[in-house]
Order: C-alpha cells, then sequence, then structure tokens
C-alpha cells in the first residue's frame, strides 16, 4: 500500500466516523470498546471519544453499512 492509499483510507475512516458521530448512528450507550468487537482491531481514541458507545472499527462500521446492517 503507498502513501495515496494509505492517506485515502485514512480520511475514509475520519469521515465515517464523522458522520456516525452527526447522524447518531451509535446504537450502543455507555462506555466504547477499546477494539472493535468484529475483527478485535484497536479503535483509535478519537472514535472512542467522537462516537458514543461505538463497537466496531471504522472498516467493520463501512463493510455492515454495505450490507444494510
Amino acid at each position: 500500500m503507498d502513501l495515496i492509499d494509505r492517506a485515502t483510507q485514512h480520511a475514509e475512516r475520519m469521515l465515517a466516523a464523522q458522520l456516525d458521530n452527526q447522524l447518531g448512528r451509535s446504537h450502543h450507550q455507555g462506555e466504547s470498546l477499546h477494539h472493535c468487537e468484529e475483527c478485535g482491531d484497536p479503535i483509535p481514541e478519537a472514535r472512542r471519544l467522537h462516537v458514543p458507545g461505538v463497537r466496531l472499527c471504522v472498516s467493520c462500521k463501512s463493510r455492515a453499512e454495505r450490507r444494510g446492517q
């Protein structure tokens, strides 16, 4: 993966986190998880702070939304 791919991936993750926050899509309340319940990857602190009750990393959340979950 080159620099442009990484930058694009980062931008997509940040956008998804911002959308989750703005649209209030978090179905869970309470404490955010430190690791994704789907893949086990760490969930960045910024995402945990901005999306209350977050349970999935941006990648898994994006996949779930594409599947309609």
